[in-house]
């Protein structure tokens, strides 16, 4: 390994696609489902690369070519190489919701005081860590890696190649069933962060108000709280949803004024608390703290606000599952406005549990007295007094095409791969 970061040292940084190849950078020939990177060695040499690793005997026809056991292996053991050459904290973030949100609140409250590296977008599987890692540069102060999970052990192992000092479990909620066969499934996984921390003797920062994470909290670990209770190293009061979460928070010797964000959401009230707590481990002012979380616009269709010329809509179209749409349902309903609509889409990855999650969630609209939309096949077997189904959202497009709604608050929440967002331009 140490022969072979001497390459990479040379090299300007990773690359794993040859569409975004730049001069002199290592290319990794990576195999997937339907792909074999090694067909790719020579192309990767001719548009620049200064080196190519490749798993495969048969791919090394230069002496710029270098042949390893397992590509992948490699890649993540550079990674780990590489990040143990830096003393500075990584913070490892995971959680059924939230994650990516609360990491981009952590960073721009980190960034008032601090050079952070943070995983970019939602790279944050056994590819996407790695590649983070191996941004770090000299001028780096803080780390802060996001870490998914679709199955047993997925966490065990980005964070044997990360080794977080610091981290958060945001929740544990119903997500990727279909991978962990039950909530107990995905609890076990994600409390695997906490095993590295303890570890690494590092400090996590955790929901004092979520009663699943503080009993599942390890005696033997040092951590910091946040929430509503009283008592806790960050207290936090959620004033309004206007829509937008209006906030005031407080710790010993300190109080906020009213803090107006530019996110939606009780569940992100919780994000913001987090950040915060964040900030406060790491010596940034309260004031910068203010600054960065009232600043903070989303992007990405993540609990986005946008007004339209007929309405407005609130873009939560990225991902769902059973925790993050009651959440969003839930915070929809403390929503003051005359008139408002929900349309929601099928939560994919729910394996057996699928038909019920979905049908809990329209009794969840009922008791909240919404009515609205359901988008996808799922809901469409449920039985429901309060929404119309649309098996498809091109369905879903024509017939708000041909009747128009004005002047009404709307809810767009569902799995990515529903493509809710491409309903935006109609409403």
């Amino acid at each position: 390994m140490e022969k072979l970061y001497k390459l990479f040292i040379e090299t300007i940084g990773i690359c794993t696609d040859t569409r975004k190849i730049e001069n002199n950078s290592l290319f990794v020939c990576l195999k997937g489902v339907n792909f074999n990177g090694n067909e790719f060695a020579e192309t990767a040499l001719k548009q620049g690369a200064k080196y190519v690793i490749v798993d495969e005997e048969k791919y090394k026809v230069s002496e710029h070519i270098i042949l390893v056991d397992n590509a992948l292996l490699f890649l993540q053991e550079l990674a780990n190489y590489h990040r143990n050459k830096f003393n500075i904290p990584v913070i490892g973030i995971t959680g059924s919701n939230g994650k990516t949100s609360t990491k981009e609140l952590i960073k721009v409250v980190l960034d008032k005081r601090f050079n952070v590296l943070a995983t970019e977008g939602n790279l944050n599987n056994h590819i996407g860590v790695p590649l983070t890692l191996l941004k770090i540069n000299k001028y780096h102060e803080i780390v802060i890696i996001e870490m998914g999970a679709n199955k047993f052990k997925d966490i065990e192992e980005l964070c044997k190649i990360a080794e977080p000092t610091c981290g958060i479990i945001t929740n544990i909620g119903k997500a990727h069933l279909e991978g962990f066969l039950n909530f107990e499934g995905v609890l076990k996984t994600k409390l695997e962060l906490y095993d590295s921390i303890i570890k690494n003797k590092g400090t996590i920062i955790i929901n004092g108000d979520d009663e699943i994470l503080t009993n599942n909290l390890p005696k033997s670990i040092t951590y910091k709280t946040y929430g509503q209770k009283e008592n806790l190293d960050v207290m936090g009061e959620l004033i309004n949803l206007s829509p937008f979460v209006e906030m005031k928070w407080s710790m010993k010797g300190y109080h906020s004024n009213t803090i107006v964000t530019q996110m939606i959401g009780k569940y992100n009230f919780y994000n913001f608390l987090a950040a915060i707590t964040f900030g406060i481990e790491f010596g940034v002012k309260p004031n910068e703290i203010n600054e960065a979380i009232s600043e903070y616009s989303p992007t990405n269709n993540r609990s986005q606000v946008k007004k339209t010329t007929k309405n407005t809509l609130i873009l939560d179209c990225y991902n769902a599952n059973p925790t993050s749409m009651t959440s969003a349902l839930e915070s929809f309903a403390m929503i003051t406005n005359s008139t408002k609509t929900f349309i929601i889409g099928d939560m994919l990855e729910l394996g057996k549990e699928s038909d019920n999650e979905h049908q809990q969630i329209l009794k969840l609209t009922e008791k909240l007295n919404l009515k609205g939309y359901t988008v996808g096949e799922i809901f469409g077997k449920t039985k429901s007094t309060n929404s119309v189904n649309f098996k498809t959202t091109k369905l879903a497009i024509e017939y708000f095409d041909k009747n128009e709604i004005k002047d009404t608050l709307i809810l767009l929440k569902g799995s990515r791969g529903i493509g809710l967002e491409k309903l935006e331009e109609g409403l």
